[in-house]
């Protein structure tokens, strides 16, 4: 794996104003939606991203919770992406962990609105597109 892939890959996810998640659907397809940045992120193994209980992406991650996330510098044409499990969690700590001033503007009635939950991602494989080569790599 390339030199100092954590800092490498982390200093890129830091930097996007977007985020791209995937989920499966019902039939088995993959369905794709941009994100706001996550809020929180632990290395290159686990993200925290704020969405509605009652979206479309939560029952999908509940019925099949395999995901992919992805992250692409435009500017230099490089990505990553990174497969795993996507949680949904609607405990207490974890949605008053990743709680912003202003999230009220989505979940009008603030961190125990019953809509608002987070979705953990917990990665296990990526695969890092740069200087017109993509590696794959395994997360532990």
């Amino acid at each position: 794996m390339m030199r100092d892939a954590v800092q490498t890959i982390g200093n890129l996810i830091d930097k996007q104003g977007v985020s791209f998640i995937s989920s499966v659907d019902s039939s088995g397809f993959p369905n794709t939606k941009a994100m706001l940045p996550p809020r929180k992120r632990e290395g290159i193994k686990i993200f925290f991203f704020t969405t509605n209980t009652s979206s479309m992406r939560v029952a999908q991650y509940r019925e099949n919770p395999k995901a992919c996330i992805y992250f692409c510098d435009k500017r230099f044409f490089r990505g990553v992406m990174l497969q795993g499990i996507m949680e949904v969690l609607e405990d207490t700590s974890s949605k008053e962990m990743i709680w912003q001033e202003g999230d009220t503007m989505y979940y009008p009635l603030g961190v125990t609105d019953p809509d608002y939950c987070v979705l953990r991602f917990i990665a296990q494989s990526g695969r890092y597109y740069s200087n017109f080569s993509s590696e794959s790599f395994t997360i532990e």
